[in-house]
């Protein structure tokens, strides 16, 4: 086994494809596949799978390239210490269901940075996309929520993929308004008092499935259903059609958010906000620093950390 390989096979998981990871490695596609090819043999597994849309990890693959990117990243370290004349951009990922402290968090973090060049990625993304940057190594972590209902299914994706979960807060039930929707009148509002607004809700993609809804309550059946793609879409709808969404009640002036207003909801559940990452990678000083400043937001928002390890 050669880092070169490891190299190779990064590549092409990054790109999905052997023809476009040839030509980025300077590499003709017969040489870059017998290279993956002496590799499974090496290893006696299949890493890849070729499919007419590209390539993807199989199960192995998967649970390998959770191995060898702690090489590869340990070399990169290693370039970075001792070539300072090829420094490495700093780079960074987070993939997320929609929080406004996720992004909060990031903006910070970008703020305080003293770098001159960096690549950072913010997704804010549907919940299937979470654990595919995770496996396909797009993202270094993601957050996302677990409750009674969706937890089972979460936690064997979780386990398939190699993957774990790591609370950070509970959060009840709300709802968000816009600012002059009679709604805002209660201090708190049933199920039935929303029946005659429309229900706004984040689309999910091919995986449309209850389980993977970023609101909780989705099997409920309403009159009224719109789904969006992005928060400032929702936003506005909240304020063009009287709309409502369910989530965790956090709201952030920082992001304009200042029209809308959150609602207790009535209803007995719960929300786990947490974060999800590799089982055996250990996270960059990047994502250690970004989680402490995510965990600082939090508690301004008067949540209380579940897991206090900073």
């Amino acid at each position: 086994m050669r880092l070169e390989q490891l190299e190779y096979l990064e590549m092409i998981v990054k790109t999905g494809s052997f023809n476009e990871a040839a030509k980025r490695l300077f590499l003709t596609q017969p040489s870059l596949s017998n290279a993956i090819k002496n590799l499974e043999e090496e290893l006696k597994v299949k890493l890849l799978l070729r499919t007419k849309t590209g390539v993807s990890l199989t199960d192995d693959g998967r649970e390998f390239m959770s191995y060898s990117r702690q090489v590869t990243d340990q070399v990169s370290l290693l370039k970075e210490r001792y070539k300072k004349h090829e420094p490495r951009k700093k780079s960074f990922s987070v993939s997320a269901q929609h929080y406004a402290f996720v992004v909060n968090a990031f903006v910070e973090l970008l703020k305080g940075l003293d770098v001159d060049e960096y690549n950072f990625t913010l997704r804010e993304t549907e919940t299937q996309n979470i654990f595919d940057d995770l496996n396909e190594f797009k993202s270094e972590i993601g957050i996302l929520y677990l409750n009674d209902f969706n937890k089972k299914v979460m936690q064997k994706i979780m386990k398939e993929n190699n993957l774990e979960f790591q609370p950070l807060f509970v959060a009840k039930p709300h709802i968000f308004v816009g600012y002059c929707n009679p709604l805002t009148q209660k201090k708190s509002v049933k199920l039935k008092d929303l029946e005659e607004y429309p229900y706004l809700s984040y689309e999910q993609g091919d995986a449309n499935s209850f389980f993977f809804a970023e609101e909780i309550l989705s099997t409920i059946v309403h009159k009224k259903n719109i789904k969006v793609s992005d928060r400032a879409t929702i936003f506005n709808l909240m304020a063009g059609v009287n709309g409502y969404t369910i989530s965790s009640g956090i709201i952030s002036s920082d992001l304009n958010d200042d029209k809308i207003v959150a609602i207790p909801l009535e209803v007995e559940d719960s929300m786990i906000l947490g974060l999800v990452k590799h089982k055996q990678i250990d996270l960059s000083l990047t994502a250690v620093q970004y989680l402490k400043i995510l965990k600082r937001h939090i508690r301004n928002y008067g949540f209380e950390i579940i897991t206090e390890d900073d």
